[in-house]
């Protein structure tokens, strides 16, 4: 019920995600972004059709991706302004380990060991869109960066009114929005990526995990407004776009289609039917099957059990963290269901 943190998408080893990257490294196993290569470009226009953003900065991470996501912001409010603006992102989010994505996680606990952080973050409460306000209008901002559901934060759904007051926000004041996907994205929430679901358009979208199957990548995409902030030479990567990633990576995405992302919903909404009720929940929150459980007992006592009972769940904070594999099967999930509320007993 982990995925490898949300990951194997399509689970362990799924046939047809291994036969795209066996086929791929029988062809091209790497050349750098200096170059095209099929894959990577067949990657990059199917998210542009399935999104409507127009171009993709490949990466191998989560928070290579969101690097990529900040620089784009600070390049285009200089080329704009002459001058750096700062990003504000919101209290309980995360966005990655590297020192800039760190400071733009808005979690003192991630902060405490790697202090200087890097300057040029500024956070915000979630779901509070005045205070929100209150700090755009003292600072200059370049840009908005949130998570439509914060997973490390516990696994918290940002309010729908809220993502669009803000949204509506940065589009009357030409501050970008930045929609971090790494853990949401790539249908786990039940859309393709979980901004679709709250009727905005993002000016960029950040993801990983789940995009490759198994493999390392990250994507950073870009919409319309931004898509020509980067020229040669100010961002690359050795490993981004890698062939054989970029593969898993189709094989993943062409099977997000509407009738399966449906099913997604369907699995969701039954798991957390069966868990909201049953004995030593407090609650559940979350969107599709990305979900977090508040126990009454001690989460690690639940983790334990369901470890010595053969299921594999995650943390987040002080909850039961589940992100099963999309296609997980009936009978696999009421098994773990099953072990999930005999560990809560």
């Amino acid at each position: 019920m982990g995925t490898g943190i949300g990951v194997t998408a399509f689970g362990a080893c799924d046939e047809e995600w291994k036969n795209a990257v066996i086929s791929q490294l029988n062809k091209l196993s790497h050349t750098s972004n200096l170059y095209y290569t099929e894959p990577c470009v067949t990657l990059a226009k199917l998210l542009a059709e399935k999104t409507g953003l127009k171009k993709t900065f490949f990466a191998n991470s989560g928070a290579e991706a969101n690097e990529c996501a900040i620089k784009v912001a600070r390049k285009y409010y200089e080329d704009k302004c002459g001058k750096q603006g700062v990003i504000v992102t919101l209290k309980n989010s995360f966005h990655g380990r590297t020192l800039a994505t760190l400071s733009a996680t808005g979690q003192d606990k991630f902060h405490e060991l790697f202090n200087p952080l890097v300057s040029g973050f500024v956070h915000s409460t979630a779901n509070d869109f005045d205070e929100l306000k209150s700090i755009c209008s003292a600072n200059p901002v370049s840009a908005i960066m949130i998570e439509i559901v914060q997973g490390e934060g516990g696994v918290n759904a940002l309010d729908k009114s809220y993502v669009q007051s803000v949204y509506n926000y940065c589009k009357e004041n030409d501050i970008l929005l930045i929609v971090d996907e790494v853990q949401t994205g790539n249908g786990r929430t039940g859309e393709l990526y979980a901004f679709m679901g709250y009727d905005i358009m993002p000016d960029v979208v950040t993801t990983a995990k789940g995009l490759g199957g198994g493999l390392p990548i990250g994507a950073c995409m870009l919409g319309e407004k931004v898509k020509d902030v980067l020229g040669f030479g100010t961002h690359g990567s050795t490993f981004g776009g890698n062939p054989v990633a970029a593969a898993g990576a189709i094989s993943i995405v062409s099977r997000l289609t509407d009738e399966f992302l449906a099913s997604v919903k369907e699995k969701g909404e039954y798991l957390k039917t069966n868990l909201e009720n049953a004995d030593g929940v407090e609650s559940v929150s979350g969107l599709g099957l990305m979900l977090g459980i508040k126990t009454k007992k001690p989460v690690k006592e639940v983790v334990n059990y369901c470890l010595e009972n053969g299921v594999l769940v995650l943390t987040a904070k002080d909850k039961l963290r589940l992100l099963p594999p999309l296609n997980i099967k009936q009978e696999e999930l009421e098994k773990a269901i099953s072990v999930i509320k005999n560990a809560l007993k």
